[in-house]
């Protein structure tokens, strides 16, 4: 077989195969060898089919087959001896003659190939990239401590409704009658908001409750519905209160205290305040490393500079994904896809250049720390570590939770090595400010 290539640009080749009826012949010859051995058919004792038989019935699969693997080979051989770091895989051109699959026929077939670009970057401390200190404020801490105890807090009896409240009322029109529905006055409409706060018990308001319960969901829930009811009832309701509900928060007591921080670890206010400035200084601190690890890559990526065969790579991903994206999918992701792919290449690179290896003990700690997490969104802020440990396991051992937990850890152990050689431009900064960079 004889192989031409037509350099485009630095990443990217067209090859032209030509191939010959003795590149192919031999291998076609074993298939149909293999086919009659293999054939039952009736009226041959099996294995004694006349190869003319073969032929007709199975010569077309075996001649495209045969020639199929003879570019393969040449493709890989290719590949393999011009040391290419090949993009996805070799695609048929775009202007692919048209092909008769004849015997003994010569074939022509061109493919692109797309080449990655080579990583190489040095890093030293001339290279700088921004770490933002976030300073703790008094009111930070104030509203802290405000959140944590309404958190802990409970509903009590109220006398007549804030606009944070609940109040339990009863819906009546005609012979209907809803009784004993729990309001959130945060999720009436700002329209009808003034008929709610301010009721007490025994309070009896006319409510439109198309207009207070924007939300046909929330609206059928609290009118004991179905949602495709709501169309036929007449949205004029006599709503009469039964109890106003308050939340308030919980009590600097030492029963709180164990219930936020762990028995014993907070025994007065002081300590409470030490803890909540605590909390909050790690929790800046791990915003603080989000954003650097992410000023990090853009550094990274930057400095790189790496050229992609843009082009040859939006078509791959198109094939590659068997019409599971349209074109026009892969170009509204295109711009995170790009960089994403950009700095998978720099990673690896950056890995092999410092060493960095990951341990079964990384992903573990970085499962338990996820899983802390989704414990902490529940208010469980005191898990034990054992059953910490279990569910950080089982997240491991999920294929999707597990791949996602590898890639977290990979990058931040590869942005740790960085962080050693670059130099870290410390800024001080409010979390007001913070929040608000891009």
């Amino acid at each position: 077989m004889k192989i031409e290539q037509n350099r485009i640009d630095e990443l990217n080749l067209e090859l032209t195969l030509s191939v010959a009826k003795e590149d192919y012949a031999e291998s076609k010859r074993k298939k149909l060898n293999d086919y009659r051995r293999k054939a039952e058919i009736r009226g041959f004792r099996k294995g004694m089919v006349p190869m003319s038989l073969v032929e007709k019935m199975y010569g077309q699969s075996a001649l495209v087959d045969s020639v199929n693997d003879v570019i393969s080979e040449g493709l890989n051989n290719f590949i393999h001896e011009n040391n290419l770091k090949v993009l996805g895989e070799p695609l048929p051109s775009e202007d692919q003659p048209q092909v008769e699959w004849v015997d003994g026929n010569d074939f022509t077939f061109k493919f692109d190939i797309a080449q990655n670009p080579e990583v190489s970057m040095e890093l030293s401390k001339d290279d700088e990239v921004p770490y933002y200190t976030i300073t703790v404020t008094e009111a930070a801490k104030k509203e802290m401590k405000e959140n944590l105890l309404k958190q802990y807090g409970s509903l009590e009896e109220g006398k007549k409704a804030k606009a944070d409240d609940f109040i339990i009322v009863d819906f009546e029109q005609g012979d209907l009658k809803v009784e004993g529905t729990y309001v959130a006055l945060r999720s009436v409409a700002e329209a009808a908001k003034a008929d709610f706060v301010g009721v007490k018990a025994g309070d009896v308001v006319d409510v439109n409750v198309n207009v207070a319960f924007e939300n046909e969901t929330d609206r059928a829930s609290m009118l004991k519905v179905k949602k495709e009811e709501l169309a036929n009832l007449d949205p004029m309701f006599k709503m009469t209160v039964k109890n106003v509900k308050t939340f308030v928060s919980a009590p600097l007591t030492q029963e709180t205290f164990d219930k936020i921080f762990g028995e014993g670890n907070v025994t007065d206010e002081a300590g409470f305040d030490a803890k909540i400035e605590e909390r909050l200084r790690a929790e800046y601190a791990q915003e603080a490393d989000f954003r650097f690890n992410k000023d990090a890559k853009d550094f990274l990526i930057e400095k790189a500079d790496l050229k992609i065969a843009e082009k040859f790579l939006k078509r791959w991903v198109f094939v590659a994904n068997d019409g599971k994206f349209t074109m026009e999918d892969i170009e509204k992701e295109w711009d995170l896809f790009i960089v994403d792919y950009k700095w998978q290449m720099i990673r690896s690179y950056l890995m092999e250049k410092y060493a960095v290896k990951i341990e079964e003990a990384d992903l573990l700690a970085s499962a338990k720390g996820f899983a802390a997490y989704q414990f902490a969104m529940y208010g469980m802020n005191n898990v034990p570590d054992e059953q910490l440990e279990s569910f950080a396991k089982n997240i491991l051992s999920q294929e999707e939770q597990g791949r996602r937990i590898l890639d977290q850890v990979e990058n931040d152990k590869t942005i740790a090595a960085v962080r050693e050689v670059v130099t870290l431009k410390k800024k001080k900064i409010s979390v007001d400010k913070f929040r608000e960079l891009k």
